[in-house]
């Protein structure tokens, strides 16, 4: 469902009492984007954050967004940052609600460059005070049936000698480092995390468990593969998780192809699992919750979603509750 107007009466369908609404909520993972038929751009963004939840700060994720049309090709992802940063001093300017909407912002550059990213870095960041950090996706599959990352990676990425030498240039300037990938490489995150041990990484979404093509109808399988490899993943301390953006087609559930969109209860039901193990082996302290709007937004709506995640958090201490909902995001992205 790619159409917006289309999205938002389906969305309409469902609506929840806010739980807990005045806790307040960093949501470190939200993309902007003008795309035809579903534009989402910072009015979207506040009508959804506008449903009752307390949203006080938003991290923005590249997604490819106002890249510049002239000049080097390595230099093209300067634009979106430029144009998030704009929508970052719209909101700063207090004319358009209390939140601090992109007050951090995660670009993106080509690590593949090698040493030579390191120039692309240092404009990302004279361009914006509120730049934080690069994500470079590299989620690769063999099946056709998966789409690879938008970045078209190789399927080592992570294991690739030139993508290193862009990472330790992300070191060397103290900015972080968010990954995209599928489960199946784990594996490569680890040793990436083991390598660069003073590199701040953020792993997005689970690292990706995927429910589609040659992996529909295995989900058993699948988590049981994806725990031991989490946990592995857990030990490594410069390695933060990002707990959300699990409603999307890729990871299986089908919500996008129902009459109804998911509830908060369905939502706890079908990924309390991963959130409820990640939280065990990360700990409170080095995991945050994110919307991934508005992906997500094909399987719920922004307000059951935080339900959902408020659900999940009720077993926790307060002040556990507080680093899944503001404390880890501010701490990790220096907001």
């Amino acid at each position: 469902m790619t159409d917006k107007r289309l999205q938002d009466t389906w969305l309409a369908q469902l609506r929840e009492p806010i739980i807990d609404a005045d806790r307040p909520i960093c949501d470190p993972h939200h993309h902007l984007w003008d795309h035809e038929r579903n534009p989402y751009l910072l009015p979207e963004l506040l009508a959804d954050m506008g449903e009752g939840h307390n949203i006080v700060s938003t991290v923005f994720m590249e997604c490819g967004a106002m890249y510049r049309a002239d000049g080097p090709t390595a230099e093209a992802p300067l634009g979106e940052t430029e144009f998030v940063n704009s929508v970052a001093a719209m909101s700063a300017s207090g004319q358009y609600g209390p939140a601090r909407v992109c007050v951090g912002i995660v670009g993106f550059a080509d690590l593949s460059l090698g040493a030579d990213v390191g120039a692309i870095l240092d404009a990302h960041m004279t361009l914006s005070p509120r730049f934080r950090g690069i994500r470079h996706a590299s989620g690769w599959d063999a099946s056709e049936a998966v789409r690879n990352s938008h970045t078209n990676p190789s399927r080592h990425l992570l294991r690739d000698d030139n993508f290193r030498q862009g990472i330790a240039e992300l070191e060397k300037r103290s900015l972080s480092f968010d990954a995209w990938l599928y489960h199946p490489q784990i594996p490569e995150l680890i040793e990436l995390a083991q390598d660069f041990p003073s590199l701040t990484i953020i792993a997005d979404h689970f690292c990706g468990p995927l429910g589609i093509g040659p992996y529909a109808g295995q989900q058993q399988a699948i988590y049981a593969d994806w725990q031991a490899d989490f946990k592995a993943l857990g030990a490594c301390q410069n390695v933060y998780a990002k707990l959300g953006g699990i409603a999307m087609p890729v990871n299986g559930f089908g919500w996008h192809h129902r009459n109804m969109p998911a509830s908060s209860d369905e939502l706890v039901e079908a990924t309390g699992r991963y959130h409820l193990w990640a939280i065990e082996h990360f700990g409170a302290e080095r995991c945050m919750f994110e919307s991934n709007f508005p992906v997500d937004r094909q399987s719920c709506s922004y307000h059951v979603l935080w339900n959902a995640f408020k659900k999940l958090a009720s077993v926790f201490t307060a002040d556990e509750q507080n680093a899944l909902f503001h404390d880890t995001a501010v701490k990790v992205y220096g907001i």
